[in-house]
């Protein structure tokens, strides 16, 4: 039963996508009851499935020997990752069908953009369900090729080039943590995610210096999803898809399954213990600190809206992957936390974005100015959006970066303890790209001319504005009232789940 609902809720957004072009509709409405109607049910098997608890190890396919097989798994942390997708993308796929209204690219077009926005759903499943290394190699290739549809989805030349760009750096990245695997089957004793890892001392004898290479070169390889430097230029680029492509890209889907890969990689399959105190934790501990500030300083000068807040999304992931680095329990919860949190945070701030491209045809900051008083719920939203992303207290921004700074402090790693300074600093730039924004929208300036705003803009209707609804309430929930979910993370950070 357990194996049949695990494949199911991978395979029913791809079979739902493929009869969407299929069956006929008499109108618009009926075509979105049915896309909604499959992905909701969707998320509906999904907590059933989550509410079952950890399943034990299910081979599907055996390629050749004991550890090259597909294989399905739900512990501790793929249930994080899978709650977090299943509870996204139906507010998402809502929020898409007025979004997409504004696309004039044919009713063909739009069938086909669903197709690959819901099979991206399977997928990510996928990833999170996945058992071993080699099965969430697998669905993390097949990932980047149901994605590169949804950044071309426009045609445009911007969009060709940005599809090109995000094609190559994740095959160049796959290659990378191919490498990885390679060295996983010759010298760990399976494949499969272990809590602590699966390297075998009698294999490794005088090799932990080229395995530590590898660990570095395969964390870089998953790391180009997660936007690390220097392997982080096609996320701006992608924001020429549409909006609803887009805060999934940044904030489920592409992103966060690189930051859960380099999860899986760390303490399932390579170990913390293996990797804490070398040379190899301190150098990518340096690299993601850099990344951290990278970002935020490059979303300070950029005025594109969606580039900027993908710059900001660039600085939060390595926040997560700089708790992943830490390599102590704490660490791997404030880790948790900031991808649950975080996920929140900027799907709300995109949708925002987004709705003032469609009501306003605003694509740059300065032609926010005076904006609220014609859109006073989206940009209320988006303020409290900011304050969460700046971590402000009694948000749920606050409480990751608590732990993150706090598992620096007691890890007595002198780079980590660094690494809080650049959070600090990351805090305040994240202060002025975020309330610029605000700032702006609500205080135009004594000389300004609100007669000369277009009558037409005003507030999206209901499909974007209750997802919307729904994040902040989270935001403040969770700012409030976490400790039920920071104690399942602290199970899954240390083993127990």
């Amino acid at each position: 039963m357990i194996f049949v609902l695990m494949l199911t809720v991978i395979l029913l957004p791809f079979v739902g996508g493929v009869f969407l072009s299929l069956l006929k509709f008499k109108n618009k409405r009926n075509k979105q009851c049915y896309i909604f109607g499959y992905v909701a049910v969707n998320s509906l098997l999904t907590f059933v499935l989550l509410s079952q608890g950890p399943t034990e190890l299910i081979k599907v396919i055996n390629f050749a020997g004991e550890k090259l097989d597909i294989s399905l798994r739900l512990d501790g942390l793929g249930m994080v990752f899978a709650g977090l997708v299943a509870t996204l993308w139906p507010l998402a796929v809502l929020y898409s069908f007025p979004y997409m209204e504004h696309e004039n690219n044919g009713r063909l077009h739009e069938n086909i953009f669903y197709l690959f926005y819901t099979a991206t759903y399977g997928v990510t499943l996928g990833i999170a369900m996945s058992g071993n290394m080699l099965t969430m190699y697998c669905f993390y290739e097949l990932l980047t090729l149901v994605t590169v549809p949804l950044v071309l989805h426009t045609l445009t030349r911007e969009a060709v080039h940005a599809s090109r760009k995000y094609f190559y750096y994740s095959l160049g990245g796959a290659a990378f943590a191919f490498i990885g695997m390679i060295f996983l089957i010759v010298y760990g004793d399976s494949l499969a995610f272990l809590y602590g890892g699966v390297l075998n001392p009698a294999n490794m004898r005088d090799k932990k210096d080229i395995l530590l290479l590898v660990y570095v070169f395969s964390f870089m390889g998953f790391g180009v999803k997660a936007a690390v430097c220097p392997f982080n230029a096609w996320l701006p680029r992608a924001g020429v898809a549409p909006t609803p492509v887009t805060a999934l890209l940044h904030a489920v889907a592409v992103v966060k399954s690189g930051a859960f890969a380099l999860m899986r990689l760390t303490y399932y399959s390579f170990g913390a213990d293996f990797v804490r105190g070398t040379w190899a934790q301190y150098l990518l501990l340096a690299i993601v600190i850099y990344t951290i500030i990278y970002g935020c300083s490059m979303a300070v000068k950029e005025t594109h809206i969606k580039r900027r807040l993908a710059y900001s999304t660039i600085s939060n992931l390595s926040y997560i992957l700089f708790g992943v680095l830490i390599m102590t329990p704490l660490g791997l919860i404030g880790a948790l936390c900031h991808m649950v949190f975080h996920g929140v945070m900027k799907i709300c701030s995109f949708f925002c974005a987004g709705a003032m491209i469609t009501q306003a045809h605003a694509i740059y900051v300065h032609e926010l100015d005076g904006m609220a008083r014609k859109m006073p719920k989206i940009f209320g939203i988006f303020t409290i959006s900011a304050f969460a992303l700046m971590g402000v207290p009694g948000l749920c921004g606050f409480v990751s970066k608590w732990y993150l700074a706090k598992a620096a402090m007691d890890s007595m790693n002198l780079l980590a303890v660094v690494g809080v300074g650049g959070l600090l600093i990351s805090a305040l730039l994240t202060a002025i790209y975020m309330l610029s924004i605000t700032i702006r929208a609500y205080f135009p300036g004594n000389d300004f001319d609100y007669a000369g705003l277009d009558s037409q803009i005003h507030d999206p209707d209901w499909r974007m504005i209750l997802p919307l609804m729904m994040f902040v309430g989270a935001m403040i929930v969770f700012g409030v009232y976490q400790a039920p979910l920071v104690n399942f993370f602290a199970s899954v950070a240390n083993g127990l789940l």
